[in-house]
Parts: structure tokens; C-alpha cells; sequence
């Protein structure tokens, strides 16, 4: 029986330490040259749906829940950035910034950018 208890024990331990480590996110990844250019405002305005692209500029103001207008020298445009992907960086509109995100297209509104990540370029 102290066997069979120990067993269980074990194995719950091991299982504990085994799902802890699962559910842990990893950040990081390939840092260097991308096939996606960076782009103006105004050239993402008359992208396709889904193109990726990267943005330099200035976030200005948060318009909505998790909308903002991002600003560079050649016009402003919305973005949708996910709390999660703040990553707990904070920005002013001081801050220069670049965006990772896909153009978002739409019947009935202007083009937006869905962004996937957010870094400080420069306070």
C-alpha cells in the first residue's frame, strides 16, 4: 500500500511539473533581415487585404477599445492592438514605434491595420 501511495505521488508531481512547464508562453524568435519592407501610411492605404506590413511613426490616441491612430510623416490610420500583444511595453505619443501587422480591408469603413506586435524603436 506505501508503494501504491508513493507511486500516485510521484506521479502527480511529475505531472504537475510537466504541465507547469507546458503552459508557460516562450517569447522570442528570429531577429534580422524579413521580406516584408517597411511602409508608409499612405502606400498600406492601397495595399490588398492581408498583406503584411511593418509601420514606423506614433501612436497618437486610443480611439476605442483596442484601436488607436498610429501617425507617420505621410498620414494617420487606425490600428487594432490586442492587449496581449502590448507585451507590456507603454508608448507615448512621443514614442516612436514600429508595428508588425496585416492591412484590413473593409466594404463600409476605411483600411486598418491588425497588428500581431509592437516594439519601441525610440523615446
Amino acid at each position: 500500500m506505501k508503494n501504491i501511495t508513493f507511486a500516485l505521488l510521484a506521479s502527480a508531481v511529475v505531472l504537475g511539473f510537466a504541465s507547469s512547464s507546458l503552459a508557460k508562453k516562450y517569447h522570442g524568435g528570429f531577429v534580422g533581415p524579413s521580406s516584408v519592407n517597411v511602409v508608409t501610411v499612405e502606400q498600406a492605404k492601397n495595399m490588398s487585404d492581408d498583406t503584411p506590413v511593418i509601420l514606423r511613426g506614433h501612436i497618437e490616441s486610443k480611439v476605442g477599445k483596442e484601436d488607436y491612430m498610429f501617425r507617420d510623416t505621410t498620414g494617420t490610420i487606425k490600428v487594432d492592438i490586442d492587449d496581449d500583444d502590448w507585451n507590456g511595453l507603454t508608448v507615448t505619443p512621443d514614442d516612436l514605434v514600429e508595428i508588425h501587422g496585416e492591412v484590413d480591408t473593409h466594404w463600409s469603413k476605411p483600411v486598418d491595420i491588425d497588428v500581431d506586435a509592437i516594439n519601441l524603436i525610440q523615446k
